[in-house]
């Protein structure tokens, strides 16, 4: 059992799923479903469709670059069965989604690592920005937050200052 990778979208296409579009030329497309053949036939880029793989992997939010990606890769050179190399072969794809999927955790981390600062900072400029909605009873809430951003400007004085050493 042959399983396709989808043209458009790079998820997986089963067989009896989807369809296949064969240009004049002789080359096929597999679709795994219409909605990916109806974009395909819009002539849209997939590297700009923000739901496909070829997206996210340009855009940086999915690996690109990985050893693991070789195990892959599709081999047309027919090899005779021998029930120890089956065996091996499972126990090896096993190890390799345990690899990818440590590694893919790995990346996720470092990619959102930045985003707990941004957050915090955007929930401090919409509170300043909206102070004028809070109860006169927050008036504590309001000596907090000018706490918050002066601490905060200080933090950036002094990473300045050792960046500058």
């Amino acid at each position: 059992m042959r399983i396709e990778k989808c043209y458009f979208c790079s998820s997986n296409c089963y067989p009896g799923h989807g369809n296949m579009f064969v240009r004049n030329d002789g080359k096929s497309f597999r679709f795994c479903r219409s909605k990916c053949h109806k974009n395909f036939k819009m002539k849209r880029n997939p590297r700009k469709v923000r739901w496909t793989k070829a997206f996210r992997k340009s855009a940086g939010k999915e690996m690109t670059i990985d050893s693991t990606f070789e195990f892959e890769k599709r081999r047309n050179i027919p090899v005779r069965y021998d029930r120890n190399l089956v065996a091996t072969t499972v126990k090896v794809m096993k190890r390799v989604q345990e690899i990818r999927a440590k590694r893919e955790r790995k990346f996720f981390q470092t990619r959102m690592s930045g985003n707990k600062e941004h957050d915090r900072n955007f929930n401090i400029r919409d509170v300043q920005q909206n102070i004028n909605l809070l109860p006169k009873e927050a008036e504590q809430i309001k000596k907090a937050l000018e706490k918050v951003t002066n601490s905060s400007v200080q933090n950036k004085k002094e990473e300045s200052r050792e960046m500058e050493d």
